[in-house]
């Protein structure tokens, strides 16, 4: 399978590099005539495991590359954070031709992207995502944002990588909790998109919970493949691309409840369930559809019910989601594996029920 893939945005148009290694990133940098000027932005837990490597390699192929580190976590997801960088490249005294270049998850992916957006009216950025989550979602498409008043993301910018280059390998230093909040950006991409792909996922669980790395190369190709083709036929969410938040409705408003203390990807699981009954309920998927969903996200460890969040927390932060129109919730609803539809139309009592399913009682409620 080929270890390029490229995001068709026209004069936004970048590659993604599938490797097994850093090996190669000078050259892909050269490619794309990166500057000398670089600021390498990474938080405490990457940096302890790549920092250095990455620093040397850049350095060795001539680049004079900074590298300031944050502490890590969805708490430094904010403006103290974002100032941090911006004065980072100040001191490393970046010009509009420097380029920041993100090494990390998705903390790191939005902090670095939004800090390139606004330093000097807009730099180059490139992701080079460690994490699965950022590999298989927040890497590609040019979202960034921080957290702001309790909620998630609603500060940001769109501003488009010049290049993504992913490191299978970097895998292996992830700790089990954060592959699996990785796998339900993943599994989402099945469900809005590709049968097939969710099928392979389904079948093929223990080659991909062993990090085989051709299983994660193939996998990552074809994962990043569904969600670039939504991002080229609509870059700035106008359309199209809003089935990307599949999940995300209900799991945003869950991850904030919980004040961040579960991971992202296992917030989508819990909201995927939720649209899902909300689906089978009016009927648009069948009951065994339904099963199957919850049946792959416990198949790779999520829980499908989270307990001790409040459910009038939960209706207070969907109350301030930004994909909120009129005042009215959109969701997106599974029409069966591998397709899903737009509303604004789900009532308070869809809902409540469904946020009542997923919030009580044990995993296979």
């Amino acid at each position: 399978m080929d270890s390029v893939l490229k995001v068709d945005l026209k004069e936004n148009s970048y590659n993604i590099i599938f490797e097994k290694s850093f090996d190669s990133l000078a050259r892909r940098l050269a490619e794309i005539g990166a500057p000398k000027k670089l600021l390498v932005v990474t938080d405490t837990n990457v940096g302890r495991l790549y920092g250095g490597e990455i620093t040397e390699l850049l350095t060795a192929a001539g680049y004079d590359a900074a590298a300031p580190v944050f502490e890590a976590g969805e708490k430094s997801k904010g403006m103290d954070t974002i100032l941090g960088i911006c004065g980072a490249c100040l001191e490393h005294k970046m010009d509009r031709k420097s380029m920041i270049i993100a090494l990390g998850g998705g903390v790191v992916g939005d902090m670095a992207g939004f800090a390139a957006a606004i330093f000097m009216r807009g730099i180059r950025f490139v992701q080079i995502p460690t994490t699965l989550l950022s590999q298989s979602d927040s890497s590609v498409g040019g979202k960034t944002g921080i957290d702001f008043g309790g909620s998630k993301n609603i500060l940001g910018a769109f501003h488009q990588p010049k290049l993504v280059y992913i490191n299978v390998v970097t895998l292996r230093t992830l700790p089990e909790r954060e592959f699996i909040s990785g796998m339900g950006e993943v599994i989402k991409h099945g469900i809005i998109r590709d049968g097939n792909f969710f099928d392979y996922l389904e079948n093929n669980a223990d080659k991909i919970k062993s990090l085989d790395d051709d299983t994660l190369m193939y996998m990552a190709r074809v994962n990043c493949a569904i969600k670039a083709a939504v991002v080229s036929e609509d870059e700035q969410e106008t359309g199209l691309r809003a089935i990307l938040n599949f999940g995300h409705t209900v799991g945003h408003a869950v991850e904030s409840a919980a004040d961040f203390a579960l991971t992202h990807g296992a917030c989508v699981g819990i909201g995927m369930c939720a649209a899902a009954r909300i689906a089978q309920r009016r009927d648009m998927l069948s009951a065994e559809a339904e099963k199957r969903i919850k049946r792959v996200l416990e198949l790779y460890g999520f829980d499908t019910s989270v307990r001790d969040i409040a459910e009038e927390q939960i209706y207070e932060h969907m109350g301030r989601d930004k994909k909120s129109s009129g005042g009215r919730l959109k969701f997106v609803l599974p029409a069966g594996i591998g397709e899903v539809r737009i509303f604004d139309d789900v009532t308070r009592a869809e809902i409540e029920d469904a946020v009542r399913s997923v919030i009580c009682g044990g995993r296979n409620k």
